[in-house]
């Protein structure tokens, strides 16, 4: 047996441990799970107040509705932006970070984090962040991967780069072309109770086309529930 052969033979002996490695955050995917378990990553907070949070946003044409609709109730939100998006509309960012809302970052491309290998995976949170950083003067230290899903890449690159991973409690399913605003509602409020932190989305630019529409005729029906139940809207850094 060559060296060469020995080596490949290794390699390929080694490769299930290594994926398995790679793949093992993918259990925080599982919502019961993760909300029992990790209530940090799952973003639990303070049990007097919920956190909202948008994802794939920036979007000129949508964005500036939800920043409206906020600003009339007078609530501030957590916005993920993803980098790309982020770098086309350097002024809705600045926008979004006038009117006092959080930014994290959602990546720079909305791909899944298991296909990517260590590298792709640093370089692409370190581009978004950077990008974030350079628009608003401010470093993003919040993260939330694309689809909601770990690997183990992403947390040793979200650790490096001073970035916490947070993910949600309820969410809306307000991305399918079958949503309505009603739907909307009543997905987030079946799994909402005070600490939770609340996924809706700004931005069609990976849902069916139009799809923000439900979440944004959601978006005060679901505040007005928080606020029948007491509790305090705000951002993430907010939520203790």
């Amino acid at each position: 047996m060559t060296a060469n052969h020995l080596i490949r033979k290794t390699a390929l002996a080694a490769l299930p441990a290594l994926l398995a490695a790679h793949t093992a955050p993918v259990v925080s995917t599982f919502g019961p799970l993760r909300n029992r378990f990790m209530p940090r990553l799952s973003g639990r907070g303070r049990p007097d107040h919920i956190a909202l949070t948008f994802d794939d946003g920036p979007d000129p044409l949508s964005t500036p509705q939800f920043l409206r609709l906020l600003a009339e109730r007078q609530v501030r939100a957590t916005f993920f932006l993803l980098g790309r998006e982020a770098h086309r509309s350097p002024g809705l960012v600045r926008e979004i970070a006038a009117a006092g809302h959080e930014i994290g970052i959602h990546g720079w491309l909305h791909r899944p984090l298991l296909l990517r290998g260590p590298r792709a995976t640093y370089d692409d949170f370190a581009r978004a962040r950077d990008t974030v950083a350079d628009i608003t003067g401010g470093r993003p230290t919040l993260f939330r991967p694309p689809y909601g899903v770990m690997s183990t890449a992403a947390h040793l690159a979200a650790h490096r780069l001073g970035l916490t991973p947070v993910l949600w409690t309820c969410w809306g399913e307000d991305w399918t072309s079958r949503a309505t605003p009603a739907s909307v509602h009543r997905t987030v409020t079946t799994d909402l109770d005070g600490g939770g932190t609340i996924l809706l989305h700004d931005s069609d630019c990976t849902s069916a086309p139009g799809a923000w529409r439900s979440a944004l005729g959601a978006l005060p029906l679901i505040l007005d529930t928080c606020e029948q139940h007491g509790y305090e809207v705000g951002r993430l850094r907010d939520h203790g």
